[in-house]
């Protein structure tokens, strides 16, 4: 709960001691630490979750819990951008295979072309509204369309 409740002081006390599995810890209904973090909103958290030496790391964003939602689907459902855009940037994205310095070409759907340097990901919500995100180019940005705010 510590995590959920935002406690940084708490958890840079305790890291150091816990065994890194514990960061993968689900509760009864299989959220981990990360899970209540996205939810309450403490960005400074989910990075030291995420940042732990010798620690699960970038696969805790891909673990779901019994409600079939990431973290990213928590803050989505939370109505919480920064967060959300912060666990999209660190997620391993396959870019399709689009090398550095090309571009994907437009798929039709009036959308313009990803550009070098840019990833966009299409977000499912929990209702199965979609939300798509653009980041990259310039300078890490990102821009978001769709039902869904993201």
């Amino acid at each position: 709960m510590l995590c959920g409740n935002g406690h940084t002081d708490v958890l840079d006390y305790l890291l150091p001691i816990l065994p890194p599995s514990v960061l993968s810890a689900k509760n009864h209904a299989d959220s981990t630490p990360l899970h209540w973090a996205a939810l309450n909103s403490h960005l400074e958290i989910m990075k030291k979750l995420v940042q732990v030496p010798a620690g699960p790391g970038l696969d805790l964003i891909d673990i779901k819990n019994s409600a079939g939602r990431s973290p990213l689907g928590e803050a989505e459902l939370a109505g919480w951008d920064e967060g959300a855009r912060w666990l999209v940037q660190m997620m391993k994205l396959d870019t399709g295979g689009v090398n550095e310095g090309e571009s994907d070409v437009n798929d039709g759907d009036g959308d313009a072309a990803i550009g070098a340097g840019e990833v966009e990901i299409e977000i499912e919500d929990a209702d199965g509204k979609l939300a798509k995100m653009r980041i990259g180019g310039d300078q890490g940005t990102s821009s978001t369309t769709g039902d869904s705010p993201v």
